[in-house]
């Protein structure tokens, strides 16, 4: 009896992009031409990605340059969902710990150093230092709401692995002794939203990506399939050690549509 393919009867993908897509600023072999064809088999794809230190339209030229041009409104980021989600709520004044070039991701919200209305952690690089974690920290005691755009533990650069937002999350999560918001993966509602542009549920829609928690984890608790790929940050001896368990494994994205 044949076994039907991981896959059978998925018809939308939400793929992830650093370590998945590309790594170190080149399209992963394979990658751009497995996409391709799912989407010519009627399986059409989103991007998500939790990329917190360049906006989405950086983001859309650099995959552009690597050699894979796709349509601004397809690529998901967590900075914009963040903004929707402060706009909603009318909160138009905070402290913005993003990096200056992520700004133009945030029209109509402003930075506020005295009293804002809410904390928004992300990518400072360098600039993350212990005077800026520490004057958020008190915005966070005066009652300012904490949205965090990540929590992933961390991310693999090209001298090696980095920490991520979500150690430094954490910290803050503990001193003030109250929980972020997370707006980006595996925030289910972040999954959701992408899903909705492709008119998919998410029962016949799966995740695919490097990171196993957030990504393949998220993805299932969301009621995605989750795929990972040993690829980017991907560690054999993580994924044996860990509770979560992919509904497939890649060696790459090039391998895609064998799943299908």
């Amino acid at each position: 009896m044949t076994r039907a393919p991981a896959l059978a009867g998925v018809r939308a993908l939400l793929v992830d992009l650093e370590g998945t897509v590309y790594q170190d600023r080149r399209l992963i072999p394979g990658a751009a031409e497995a996409l391709a064809a799912a989407a010519a088999r009627g399986v059409p794809h989103r991007f998500v990605t939790n990329t917190t230190s360049r906006p989405r339209a950086t983001i859309v030229r650099e995959l552009a340059a690597m050699g894979l041009a796709v349509d601004p409104d397809w690529v998901f980021t967590a900075p914009r969902a963040a903004h929707a989600f402060l706009l909603d709520r009318g909160w138009t004044r905070c402290d913005l710990l993003v990096a200056d070039a992520l700004r133009e991701d945030f029209p109509g919200i402003g930075q506020d150093d005295a009293a804002p209305q809410a904390v928004v952690l992300g990518d400072l690089g360098h600039g993350l230092t212990y005077a800026r974690l520490n004057r958020a920290f008190r915005h966070l005691l005066s009652g300012a709401a904490f949205l965090t755009l990540a929590r992933n533990r961390y991310w693999r650069a090209a001298d090696g692995f980095m920490l991520d937002l979500g150690a430094f999350a954490a910290a803050l999560e503990y001193a003030a002794g109250r929980e972020a918001t997370l707006v980006g993966k595996p925030s289910p509602a972040f999954f959701h939203a992408a899903l909705a542009s492709l008119g998919v549920g998410a029962a016949d829609a799966a995740v695919i990506g490097d990171d196993l928690e957030s990504d393949v984890g998220g993805a299932q608790a969301a009621g995605l399939r989750g795929v990972l790929v040993k690829t980017g940050k991907f560690r054999a001896e993580h994924a044996a050690g860990s509770p979560v368990r992919p509904d497939a494994t890649l060696d790459s994205l090039a391998r895609l549509t064998d799943l299908l």
